[in-house]
């Protein structure tokens, strides 16, 4: 085994730190703390990116032209109410820091992001609190946090780290609500392809319909593209579009994120069973954990938010396998993680360590 070697420990924020494991035991982990697609990238993708080298020493498009073209054409929506950045993380602190909402609600447990680029405005943020006897499902009682004070709201669709989506109708009324009290609402649907139907639950249709709605999507997961660093957004608010590409450096995707944004798009044919493939390999894992003894979150995206002990964490890492540390969420605390869902071969090894691991502790 290769040495071991020591640096001071930091607490990060995500999962996905293969660099810190490396580092540490000098090999690849088996990474189920985050949850891009298991298929990998697209090879059209792969060579784009390869292709781009030519054309490196360009700076990029700045208004992402002919990527914006080819995202407009996927959601079948005016290239008008597209605006690209450097991963959905861009795109929370533009329209953050182009609106400056001095009120916002949040969802807890959900992705940090939002908070923490709310926090750089000094605004105020109100907890929506999740409860793990209902599933950590929003119900109907979030209407009554929508008023005119609330400048912004954030949903994530479905959500991160639980895996819930919240009901169709109630989203309606939630768009409805914020029409009335002039919010603006963030939906999340970065994880949106992994669902079953994801097409039913998009809410990318009410985008003519709402100026208030800001859809946010990415290519990191659906395309294994983390390390591309490409997201996008949707919103008929064009003068909001506008504040946003102001609110951020102004070449914010880079030639090669461009040109593989571009190739995935002409690939997206292999998203279509995605979200049946997830479920099949999800329903494996959430059966499998229950028998090890540990009781995981009913979830329907390409993750599973579970309670174990923490010792399952670090047994794990000795093994090779990262999950991730869900601690750090507001709403959640110690003892609660999160996996991936994977191909059927790792997944497997995932439950034969779990076991081991249920078996040593017993």
């Amino acid at each position: 085994m290769p040495e071991r070697k020591q640096r001071m420990k930091r607490k990060l924020n995500h999962g996905g730190d293969w660099a810190g494991f490396k580092e540490e035991f000098g090999y690849d982990p088996l990474d189920f703390s985050m949850n891009v697609n298991p298929m990998g990238m697209p090879d059209a993708v792969r060579k784009a990116i390869a292709d781009s080298a030519a054309d490196a020493w360009k700076y990029p498009d700045p208004l992402c032209r002919r990527l914006v073209d080819a995202i407009a054409e996927y959601e079948h929506c005016s290239s008008e109410h597209v605006l690209c950045g450097c991963g959905a993380a861009d795109i929370i602190y533009r329209a953050v820091l182009a609106e400056a909402p001095t009120r916002a609600l949040v969802t807890a447990p959900t992705f940090g992001e939002y908070e923490e680029a709310l926090s750089l405005t000094g605004c105020e943020v109100i907890s929506y609190m999740l409860r793990e006897n209902s599933n950590f499902r929003i119900g109907e009682d979030i209407l009554e946090y929508i008023e005119e004070t609330v400048d912004m709201v954030f949903l994530c669709e479905p959500n991160n780290p639980t895996g819930v989506t919240t009901d169709r109708k109630l989203l309606e009324k939630i768009i409805e609500k914020c029409g009335e009290t002039r919010t603006r609402l963030i939906v999340d649907e970065c994880f949106n392809d992994f669902l079953e139907n994801p097409e039913m639950h998009s809410l990318k249709g009410y985008i003519e319909k709402s100026d208030r709605l800001l859809i946010l999507k990415a290519l990191t997961k659906n395309f294994s593209m983390a390390g591309v660093r490409l997201g996008y957004c949707l919103c008929s608010d064009r003068i909001a579009l506008e504040r946003m590409r102001r609110s951020g450096q102004p070449w914010p995707v880079s030639v090669l994120a461009q040109n593989a944004g571009i190739a995935a798009f002409e690939c997206a044919d292999r998203l279509a069973d995605l979200g049946k493939v997830t479920a099949v390999e999800r329903r494996y894992l959430l059966g499998e954990m229950r028998k090890t003894g540990l009781n995981p979150v009913e979830s329907e995206a390409n993750y599973i938010l579970f309670k174990a002990e923490t010792g399952l964490e670090s047994y794990l890492r000795n093994k090779g396998i990262l999950i991730r540390n869900c601690s750090n969420y507001r709403g959640l605390g110690e003892g609660w993680f999160r996996t991936a869902v994977r191909t059927r071969k790792e997944n497997e090894k995932l439950i034969e360590e779990m076991r081991s691991w249920a078996n040593e502790k017993d």
